[in-house]
């Protein structure tokens, strides 16, 4: 395990390597359209390895990286828990099922993909990925919310409104919001 962990990082017993690789297969099995959702109701809810202020804190690193984020936080989450060994077994665990299932489903849908029925049933399930998204994403915004004595808040209202509302480029408002954020960060808590 990870020395620079506390113990009781959000108030349970970190994770072992096998309950790493465990916990990020069943995520990943059960996120059809997205393991976001499933994997911070796993890490945040139910085992409480994460505050949802620490989950936050860490999936936001993950989106600055390149990559899927999911696959990011699997490898920062595995490492902080496990190190490069958590780290490996955590990313096997987000990968491998799913790889699976979508080689199995892929030759399925390439032998059924003209049945009227399955088809309606796909647009069923990208309504549901939708909805998940929605639904994790209000959960990941509520700690930013509950306080408006620090900048974050009115951040993260603006960058909605640059990039939702006004329709800006992504690359550039994170060239102006990432610097601002960093040194309203430093102001805020000096």
């Amino acid at each position: 395990m990870n020395e620079n962990v506390p113990a009781d990082a959000a108030g349970a017993r970190p994770p072992g390597l096998a309950e790493l690789l465990l916990a990020f297969s069943a995520a990943s099995i059960s996120g059809f359209g997205g393991v976001l959702p499933f994997a911070r109701r796993m890490v945040v809810e139910e085992r409480r390895w994460m505050t949802a202020e620490e989950f936050n804190d860490a999936f936001a690193l993950c989106q600055f990286l390149p990559g899927p984020n999911i696959v990011n936080f699997a490898v920062v989450f595995g490492a902080r828990f496990g190190g490069a060994r958590g780290a490996a077994l955590a990313l096997a665990g987000v990968l491998g099922p799913p790889m699976v299932a979508v080689m199995i489903l892929g030759a399925l849908y390439a032998r059924f993909g003209e049945v009227a029925a399955l088809q309606r049933a796909l647009a069923g399930l990208a309504a549901a990925a939708a909805g998940l998204i929605v639904a994790v994403s209000a959960k990941m915004a509520a700690p930013v919310f509950r306080s408006w004595r620090d900048p974050a808040p009115f951040v993260t209202l603006a960058i909605f409104a640059a990039i939702g509302l006004a329709r800006l480029p992504l690359p550039l408002v994170l060239a102006a919001a990432v610097p601002v954020s960093i040194g309203l960060a430093w102001w805020w808590r000096r």
